[in-house]
């Protein structure tokens, strides 16, 4: 009896062990399967057509295995939607993330077009920014049968979210792109949230400098760091349309409260550089200690890191209400 019990206990485990076999079994076909499927629709969306940053109507056969982008901005929204694998190619311009570093570079202002070439991309990510001065080099990629995609040179948040979608469409991340829109909607809207906490009598003036002594360059109208200060609550000094050039008097005289700078990647100490002009003395900003460098990267490359901007932009004005 007791020989009897013990086989039938090894009976059943030796069944025990060969269901679980066959469930693992199951689980790894099934997990292939959806894999496939995934790869299949991801397949099917193309060819897609899509309206590029020039008004031109690129379609895109199949989904691109190789990706040279042209701008640091195209970039960092190519690898935010995953595609670190199908980028070939960058800018000499380029240096987030870090993995960039690693990948050829194919120039600067003018790219290399042989460079380019040799690398043989399906997909050259290019900008409506610098695509009138490079016509001719972006059209001798097409000739060669390169499909040139045109991302807009976007000047607004909502301008962002369109490079970042047709970016995500032509590179078959439609998905990530959405939900990477919608990551970047939600912590704008949380900023935002916050910065009503701000009461009017102390909303601060900001002056925001983009280019040091003795050639002021600052952040006027119609820029994305004119958005940021409004999305915090502050004012903007710059009452100038763009990036105008200002003289000391012209700034002295409008008093800001808080002077942010951008130039500290390239500009040794740039609060001091700021602090100890001629005159700025006068300035609350200067007297009250409220001068502060920021990342420029992250107020002015129109990419997914632009709510890090906000939000450094946030902590530097109001560091007692964003702390």
């Amino acid at each position: 009896m007791k020989k009897l019990n013990a086989f039938l206990f090894a009976l059943l485990l030796t069944i025990g062990a060969l269901a679980g076999c066959g469930s693992n079994a199951d689980q790894s076909n099934a997990e292939e399967t959806k894999k496939t499927e995934t790869a299949q629709q991801a397949e099917a969306k193309f060819p897609v057509t899509i309206k590029d940053g020039t008004g031109q109507e690129v379609t895109i056969e199949s989904k691109p295995e190789k990706i040279v982008s042209l701008i640091p901005s195209n970039t960092e929204i190519a690898y935010g939607l995953g595609l670190d694998e199908q980028i070939v190619g960058v800018s000499e311009f380029d240096n987030f993330p870090e993995e960039v570093a690693e990948k050829e570079k194919i120039g600067g202002m003018e790219f290399n077009l042989e460079k380019i070439i040799s690398l043989k991309p399906d997909l050259v990510l290019a900008h409506a920014s610098s695509a009138h001065s490079s016509e001719a080099g972006l059209q001798q990629l097409k000739d060669t049968g390169i499909t040139v995609l045109v991302v807009n040179d976007a000047t607004t948040f909502d301008e962002v979210y369109e490079s970042i979608s047709m970016i995500g469409t032509a590179s078959g991340q439609k998905e990530k792109a959405d939900v990477m829109i919608a990551d970047m909607k939600k912590k704008i809207e949380e900023i935002k949230t916050k910065a009503q906490e701000i009461k009017e009598e102390d909303r601060k003036s900001v002056f925001v400098e983009v280019s040091p002594a003795p050639e002021v360059y600052a952040a006027g109208k119609n820029t994305f760091i004119d958005e940021m200060l409004q999305i915090i609550n502050a004012e903007n000094t710059v009452t100038e349309e763009g990036w105008p050039k200002l003289d000391s008097e012209a700034i002295i005289k409008r008093n800001p409260e808080v002077i942010i700078t951008t130039h500290g990647y390239y500009t040794p100490e740039p609060v001091k550089n700021v602090t100890s002009r001629e005159g700025w003395d006068k300035i609350t900003a200067v007297k009250e200690n409220r001068v502060v460098d920021v990342h420029s990267d992250k107020v002015t490359r129109t990419g997914p890191r632009l709510t890090e901007g906000v939000e450094e932009l946030a902590k530097a004005v109001y560091p007692d209400v964003f702390k």
